[in-house]
């Protein structure tokens, strides 16, 4: 496996800066959403643009990832569906998308909940978006999905940004995160090639949507990406 840059060394392109920015000057809040498949690097882009942008614009940023909206674990195995866990059944998107309305709508600060890693589990409440931020990154897999409560989603964003990297980049960058999270190579290896790349097609299909779809985005080379506008955002 490839050996992964610390977050703080990944460049983001100049143009996705801008970008965002140009997002903050239109006005308004604005919620900005990254998407793409399980391990492209969503939530690296997702806390290296926020840096950039806010050294432009202190104070003008907030990341809110859709990971906090997994369903409790108690719950997946209630369910029959822990060995499925990243899948679109495996989240509440009924709370997800009335997060982002709330956030849209808000005068006040916004609570969100956040998923835990180490306890593998989401915890309530423990991100703030202040009232003052006029643009709020929201990232995750199922932001373009037209399936089910999912389809309300990207209504509700005013850009979605696609993050698309090479099959073997993205599948060694699954495979580390899950034995750093306490899984075997090879059951790590198993996962992403099963559960994660079944989830991972589901995604692929709505690629075309988004507004901007970044490729050759390397999160743990340190590459920078190529744009390419898809529609206007």
């Amino acid at each position: 496996m490839t050996e992964p840059v610390p977050p703080s060394a990944i460049e983001v392109p100049e143009y996705l800066v801008q970008r965002a920015l140009g997002m903050i000057a239109a006005g308004g809040r604005r919620l900005l959403g990254l998407t793409g498949p399980p391990g492209a690097g969503k939530s690296t882009l997702a806390e290296a643009l926020a840096r950039r942008v806010d050294r432009v614009s202190p104070g003008s940023v907030a990341v809110v990832p859709m990971d906090g909206f997994h369903m409790p674990q108690d719950r997946l195995t209630a369910l029959g569906r822990e060995n499925r866990k990243g899948a679109p059944d495996t989240f509440d998107v009924e709370a997800y998308v009335a997060l982002l309305r709330h956030i849209r709508q808000a005068a006040e600060d916004v609570l969100a909940p956040e998923f835990d890693r180490v306890l593998n589990d989401p915890i309530g409440a423990r991100i703030r978006i202040p009232a003052s931020v006029p643009l709020v990154i929201t990232e995750g897999n199922y932001l373009l999905v037209e399936e089910g409560g999912w389809a309300k989603v990207a209504d509700l964003l005013d850009e979605v940004w696609y993050v698309d990297v090479p099959p073997q980049v993205r599948l060694d960058q699954l495979a580390r995160r899950h034995v750093e999270f306490g899984m075997t190579e090879s059951s790590a290896r198993a996962w992403a090639e099963g559960t994660d790349q079944r989830n991972a097609e589901v995604i692929e299909l709505a690629r075309d949507r988004a507004d901007l779809i970044i490729t050759d985005f390397g999160a743990n080379s340190g590459d920078t990406a190529a744009g390419v506008p898809v529609a206007e955002g």
